[in-house]
């Protein structure tokens, strides 16, 4: 009988830890965002350089994470998790608050969340059912991009409107075709695939 060939190309050593540096940037990551809003909100919506600094440590430790966890061979299973969570959560605030203060549509957000919801849904039932969670796509990890690119401008210049547009339709069409990609590796890891 042939083994499964696993999807994600190499075996990955992947460990139980749950203190690790990399994990706890990943929680860094999605406390930020509060303070992100409050700092905003409080200050009649005016950008100062506390704000600009959280912005940027969040959009460091989003890469930083991961490069910590490879180099220290610490990749683990809670940080598989943490990871896309964080990206989440703290897309998830301050999306909303963006909403609110009238910057990004209403339908941008709820069409996010569902995607969202859907995506971690599946990862939850093969967690529950092959025992570990599985890594995010590239697909996604650009998707992830892009919409920080778009969050980021309309945050920061709001008056962009062609900008804004261009970049708003650009992330429904990479979170569409993540989706896509999460999609299809749902169903290969459903259907018996390996993967880290």
């Amino acid at each position: 009988m042939k083994k499964p060939v696993n999807i994600d190309g190499k075996r990955l050593r992947v460990k139980d830890k749950i203190f690790t540096w990399s994990n706890l940037i990943s929680v860094s990551r999605a406390v930020i965002a509060l303070p992100i809003v409050y700092l905003h909100y409080y200050s009649g919506q005016q950008v100062t350089g506390p704000i600009i600094a959280l912005v940027i440590y969040g959009v460091i430790s989003d890469y930083l994470d991961g490069m910590v966890a490879r180099l220290t061979d610490e990749i683990s299973e809670l940080g598989k998790s943490l990871d896309p969570v964080a990206d989440k959560l703290a897309a998830f605030i301050l999306f909303l608050y963006t909403v609110y203060i009238g910057r990004i549509p209403v339908w941008f957000f709820i069409f996010g969340v569902i995607r969202d919801v859907l995506i971690m849904a599946g990862s939850g039932y093969i967690r529950l059912t092959r025992g570990k969670v599985p890594m995010s796509v590239m697909s996604g990890k650009i998707s992830v991009n892009v919409l920080a690119l778009y969050w980021m401008v309309a945050f920061f210049f709001p008056q962009a409107g062609a900008a804004l547009m261009f970049l708003k339709w650009c992330s429904v069409a990479f979170m569409t075709y993540s989706f896509v990609d999460y999609v299809d590796r749902f169903n290969q890891i459903r259907k018996g695939a390996e993967f880290n």
